[in-house]
């Protein structure tokens, strides 16, 4: 419990609350080898199989290496380093690779609710060249917020078409599910390019000021993964996107206090935890 303690207190002051059924996981140092195999959904799910992210490679620099977060499915690996190849031909700099999944996924003790099935990673909106580092040097890193104050625009002294072009080849990326950005993002990527397709995938969602949220689909032959809904049909830049600046959005009504409650995750999980390939 005083680790526990010290791990709230280090926590960003936006993170989320800790969770204490996320620690068993993020103790795990590696993934149960074998055929890569998802259970459940990347909001109450673990992984077999899972491959790591190196630290750096063509077109990207991992950051925040030391929480062991940057492994996934090899699916979610070839979307990455796609992105990033293709983001390198499209003139931008080299990406910052955040947040993936853990070892063999499962629940985080902070930071995310998702990101358990190894489909998610976390792309930062960061456009600017980037001096070769070390891995050391990218723990500490941050990037500032692309909303303007009061949260209805994009903050015209940062947003430049870089970053609308980042979040497109996001969107574009074979298997994409959904790309999540911040509601002031998507309202700007609606007023200068509404109708295209790929805009579909491009969720407006809380946070994501600073960064994209990338997620995949469950790949061909993953029998034991749970997609959730598709995104609706149309580009989004309808209702559905003017609700996020309203009210109703910004200040919902206040739920019953109560303690956060673990997921419920696939019953073969407990078996991934331990170290064993469920059948």
């Amino acid at each position: 419990m005083l680790f526990l303690a010290a791990l709230v207190v280090a926590m960003p002051a936006r993170a989320q609350v800790a969770r204490p059924w996320g620690l068993p996981w993020a103790a795990v140092p590696g993934p149960v080898a074998g055929p890569p195999r998802i259970l459940g959904s990347t909001n109450a799910g673990c992984i077999l199989g899972a491959e790591r992210l190196p630290p750096e490679g063509p077109g990207w620099q991992a950051v925040r290496v030391a929480r062991n977060r940057h492994w996934g499915h090899p699916a979610l690996l070839q979307a990455v380093r796609g992105l990033a190849t293709r983001a390198q031909a499209a003139g931008l700099p080299a990406l910052w690779v955040g947040d993936m999944g853990q070892p063999r996924g499962g629940p985080m003790p902070f930071g995310h609710a998702s990101h358990q099935a190894g489909l998610d990673a976390d792309i930062w909106l960061d456009i600017n060249p980037k001096p070769a580092s070390t891995a050391a040097q990218r723990e500490t890193v941050e990037v500032p917020s692309l909303v303007a104050p009061g949260g209805d625009a994009v903050d015209p002294a940062r947003w430049r078409p870089g970053h609308a072009r980042l979040v497109r080849l996001a969107a574009e990326t074979p298997g994409v599910d959904r790309v999540l950005v911040n509601p002031a993002i998507k309202r700007e990527l609606c007023r200068v390019a509404a109708g295209p397709p790929w805009l579909r995938h491009v969720r407006p969602w809380w946070g994501h000021d600073a960064h994209m949220h990338l997620r995949l689909r469950c790949p061909a032959g993953q029998g034991g993964c749970s997609d959730m809904p598709p995104p609706p049909a149309g580009d989004g830049c309808d209702a559905s996107l003017d609700w996020w600046f309203s009210a109703e959005a910004r200040t919902p009504a206040p739920r019953p206090a109560r303690p956060p409650q673990p997921p419920r995750l696939p019953e073969a999980c407990a078996a991934v935890l331990g170290g064993s390939y469920p059948r």
